[in-house]
């Protein structure tokens, strides 16, 4: 009887094994909790636990006016029972802020900047005023999916995947995870020029791409001492930008006139049509929406109190916008430095990151310390700061989709290598300025193709009261939000039109993109009509004519 028993008890032992194994690459649960020890949740808190989230409740950080939290409870209960808003707090107001800013670094990416120097090198100071709108409507974008993610305690990811069918969610998914490498590879590689610039050309591109590769791991032992912690890291490095930044635009003493009338006086001519797109384009960064609807919720807000999502809106509001206006002096900063600098010069064409800093050294050369180096320090800050943001937002990305519930380093490592490998290859083969600006441009063209798979779902989604309850944007909101989209994905088409009629020749060619075209149209309209009228007529029309 024995020699039967064995056998049966090594199986046990092997699957006790392998339930053990896979379950350390689960999240640890949470001990504890506010609902209470009755019987009757605990089905109802394991069925939450299957699911992906953007942060446990123990990682989430406690909002409260006092240190007292008795008072706070008073307060709360007022506010419950009454329908006035609840007083301002700048105490609330420094607990809140941090996702803003976090989303912020997205509009101050390498490639931004990029885009920054060749628009002031090309057109001066006349597309500042460009800049400036083109900030204000990536602020209504994210100002929407803070209050996505804040009304209905889920990020972008999650919902999608319940809204959508499962071929659809997958392909959102795809999009999604092709922008998230795009941006990724042109951060690590502004990162890696920075390393180059700042060793004085001893490492090259390669060996800064591998440097860059590790801040995954420097993320992660940040993230375990805490969000507030990682954001307090976030705001240096973005305080390293505007010091480095400002300090070049001192230095080359821009002027004054001129830049006013930038910003206040719109002018556009056929000469800096590219450049102008090229600005507006960068804005919009398609991982960020879904970043910024995830990181709201760091805070523990209840989304069935709406007391709290409202109070919660308003100081999220204010932080975005603060944070979205430095943003906007640093990008500015760099635009008038290549403005001043390269305006009408030979070298105005031929600009690009690669080469920057030493254009910049040529022209104004160096004082205390080389205008070179200043701009490497601003660039790795840029380039860290976003890498380390990239992978956060992959992170929610692959989680919310796929709803997997990995350790946060296990995804983290997932990310990475998904833009690290393309990275190492793009660094050993394009070691070179004008490969880099070439490769740059297709990158580009590859976050403009992204950008409706985040901004459509994005705002069908605010629009639904099944979805976000009292919280749903109105009439007025959505006209302006669907005209801004409208705006931001004819803009990003007139690029896709006029890169590709330069770059692809050929009957066979030709072909085969008036397909993906048709494709691409195809989907982006399926996302627009779902759920309308429209749609529903078409489809009972079609089964009709099928039976």
């Amino acid at each position: 009887m024995s020699a039967h028993a064995v056998p049966g008890a090594a199986g046990d032992a092997g699957a006790a094994r392998a339930d053990d194994e896979a379950r350390a690459l689960l999240p640890a649960s949470v001990p504890g909790g506010d609902h209470g020890d009755s019987g009757s949740s605990s089905g109802g808190e394991e069925e939450e636990d299957l699911e992906e989230r953007a942060f446990e409740a123990s990682e989430k950080v406690l909002v409260s006016i006092s240190d007292d939290p008795d008072a706070d409870a008073d307060l709360e209960a007022q506010l419950a029972s009454s329908s006035g808003s609840p007083p301002f707090s700048w105490r609330k107001l420094w607990l809140f802020t941090g996702p803003g800013f976090l989303m912020s670094i997205a509009f101050l990416d390498p490639g931004n900047l990029e885009g920054d120097l060749q628009a002031g090198a090309a057109a001066g100071d006349t597309l500042l005023w460009l800049l400036m709108w083109a900030t204000a409507m990536g602020l209504l974008v994210q100002l929407l999916a803070a209050r996505l993610g804040v009304a209905t305690g889920r990020h972008l990811a999650e919902l999608c995947r319940d809204e959508y069918p499962d071929w659809a969610r997958r392909a959102l998914w795809l999009m999604a995870e092709v922008a998230m490498v795009g941006a990724d590879i042109q951060e690590v590689i502004g990162s890696a020029i920075a390393i180059k610039i700042l060793s004085n050309g001893y490492l090259p591109l390669w060996a800064g791409v591998v440097i860059t590769a590790l801040d995954c791991f420097i993320f992660l032992s940040l993230e375990n001492y805490g969000v507030r912690k990682l954001e307090a890291v976030f705001a240096v490095l973005i305080a390293t930008m505007a010091v480095s930044f400002a300090w070049m635009f001192t230095d080359t003493k821009p002027n004054g006139k001129d830049l006013l009338i930038g910003i206040l006086v719109p002018k556009l001519s056929s000469k800096t049509i590219r450049q102008a797109v090229g600005v507006v384009g960068c804005v919009i960064m398609p991982h960020n929406v879904f970043l910024h609807s995830a990181l709201v919720q760091s805070r523990k807000i209840d989304p069935k109190k709406e007391y709290q999502v409202r109070e919660a809106l308003r100081y999220y509001s204010i932080e975005s916008t603060v944070a979205l206006a430095i943003s906007f002096m640093i990008n500015l900063f760099v635009t008038t430095v290549f403005a001043k600098g390269f305006y009408g010069s030979k070298e105005a064409g031929s600009i690009g990151l690669e080469n920057a800093g030493q254009y910049l050294q040529e022209k104004f050369g160096g004082g205390f310390l080389p205008i070179l180096y200043i701009w490497g320090i601003g660039l790795l800050a840029a380039g860290q700061s976003s890498t380390i943001t990239g992978t956060y937002a992959g992170q929610f990305i692959m989680g919310g989709f796929l709803n997997l519930r990995l350790k946060k380093w296990l995804r983290a490592l997932i990310t990475r290598s998904f833009a690290i490998v393309p990275t190492i290859i793009v660094a050993l083969f394009f070691d070179s300025s004008d490969a880099l600006d070439v490769l740059n441009e297709w990158l580009n063209v590859l976050q403009s193709i992204q950008i409706p798979f985040a901004l459509i779902p994005l705002i069908t989604l605010v629009s639904k009261e099944q979805v976000m309850g009292v919280f749903r944007i109105g009439r007025k909101m959505q006209a302006v939000t669907w005209t801004v989209a409208a705006l931001l994905i004819t803009i990003n088409g007139y690029l896709l039109l006029d890169f590709f009629s330069s770059e692809i020749r050929g009957p066979l060619y030709g072909s085969l993109l008036c397909v993906a075209v048709l494709a691409y149209a195809s989907f982006v309209l399926y996302l627009i009509l779902r759920g309308t009228e429209i749609s529903n007529q078409m489809i009972v029309a079609i089964r009709k004519r099928l039976s």
